[in-house]
């Protein structure tokens, strides 16, 4: 590890500027993926930096809702209806001295950046201010992503052989639901241990939620406002289902508990309705997401005690009832949990642990490909990596420097002694 450690302090800056050129590039999701999404910029960049690192074999994998079929069937997982054009995996192999394989998983897409003015810095720059590098995915997650990558390169830097097999797992469509993940494990995937590099809190992850996505639309009957009371307002509806949805919640939350993760939720995300202040609105649809708990609860459970409340709920409006509100998923995945006494969990805890002596095996309230690997490929998976939650999905992200280059050294010397 000497080595590697000596050759890392006179080349981190390099490190440093592939994540830079990285962020650089658009790989935004459009539309959670249903409109598709700019991945192929990053996957040209990442095909030419892993031949430059000599990767043994490199594999592109579209995305193709044949193959999200199969899952939905028997997993309940999958995101139909995607825009998949030009939007692939790209899987590089890299062949060490044993006949072990560790995988390093990471999505190359990003979240859309949102309004440009809310930024600070160009959200494509890679700004670089008081050890901390600002950009689109820094987070989330291409400062993890990018970490693993450069491990390799590090060895490779070091003229030192890998001690065992590595993948780069580098998928598209993790916000729109995990499609690329879903894609290379019903492909076949096949390793001995994965580390999924997204953000953990300086924590290693051995759990998260499952999550469901669903559209309420809600009708009403239109005329001015002027004489409200012969109309239904469909907004007024709509807060009248919601109510009955926080009631769900609060049920939830007293029902089931985890020792590691937080109780479950259900979130009233958009809320769409009406076209003026004079007009009774005839329409309004919401959006809502549910967190649910691994193991003590159920995609089936959670799915059919929603539905059920929407349904109890418009059964006691006069209107309601006779207008049953419409309800679809339009994204979901499965929670994820492995053992802390798993033998591959204490490894990554013992090798984690000699740079962050206090680090900790904790949950993650949000949901991602860990549960992929686990679920469907029945590989021993773990979360680890760079960054906090709380810079996702949000203006201005950043990624400490310094954690970027501590995960280059983790992900090495796990490699090391895998």
């Amino acid at each position: 590890m000497e080595k590697l450690l000596n050759i890392f302090e006179k080349n981190k800056t390099i490190y440093l500027n592939f994540l830079k050129e990285f962020i650089q590039i658009d790989t935004q999701t459009i539309g959670h993926g249903i409109k598709g999404g700019n991945e192929i910029n990053g996957q040209i960049y990442l095909e030419n930096l892993f031949k430059e690192l000599e990767a043994s074999e490199i594999i592109k994998e579209p995305l193709d809702d044949n193959i999200l079929k199969i899952a939905l069937k028997n997993y309940n997982e999958g995101n139909l209806g995607h825009n998949n054009e030009n939007r692939y995996n790209l899987t590089a192999k890299f062949k060490g001295k044993q006949d072990r394989t560790l995988i390093f998983n990471g999505h190359v897409d990003t979240m859309p950046f949102g309004n440009l003015e809310d930024w600070k810095y160009n959200p494509f720059e890679g700004k670089i201010v008081n050890e901390l590098i600002y950009g689109l995915g820094s987070t989330d997650m291409k400062g993890g992503l990018m970490a693993a990558i450069m491990a390799i390169k590090l060895f490779r830097d070091a003229e030192l052989e890998l001690p065992c097999n590595v993948i780069i797992n580098a998928v598209v469509d993790e916000e729109g639901g995990g499609n690329g993940s879903i894609v290379s494990a019903i492909n076949g995937i096949k390793g001995d241990s994965v580390i999924v590099c997204e953000p953990s809190d300086n924590k290693i992850l051995t759990a998260h939620m499952g999550f469901v996505f669903f559209k309420i639309k809600v009708k009403g009957v239109a005329l001015h406002s002027a004489e409200k009371w012969k109309g239904v307002n469909a907004i007024e509806k709509a807060i009248y289902l919601i109510d009955a949805i926080n009631e769900l919640e609060k049920k939830w939350i007293l029902t089931y508990k985890h020792p590691l993760l937080p109780p479950p939720t259900i979130n009233v995300g958009v809320v769409k309705g009406g076209s003026a202040g004079s007009t009774v609105p005839d329409y309004c649809e919401f959006d809502v997401c549910i967190h649910y708990i691994p193991g003590k609860m159920s995609f089936e459970q959670v799915t059919e005690e929603f539905k059920n409340k929407i349904t109890e709920r418009a059964q006691g409006d006069e209107f309601l009832k006779n207008n049953v509100p419409e309800m679809e998923i339009y994204q979901m995945g499965n929670g994820f949990e492995i053992d802390s006494e798993n033998q591959f969990v204490k490894y990554i805890k013992e090798i984690s642990s000699v740079y962050d002596k206090n680090i900790k095996i904790s949950g993650g309230t949000a949901g991602n490909d860990a549960r992929i690997f686990s679920n469907i490929a029945k590989i021993p998976t773990v979360i680890l990596g760079p960054g906090l939650l709380k810079d996702c999905h949000t203006v201005n992200e950043k990624l400490d420097i310094g954690e970027y280059y501590k995960y280059i050294v983790t992900y090495a010397n796990i490699i090391l002694k895998f």
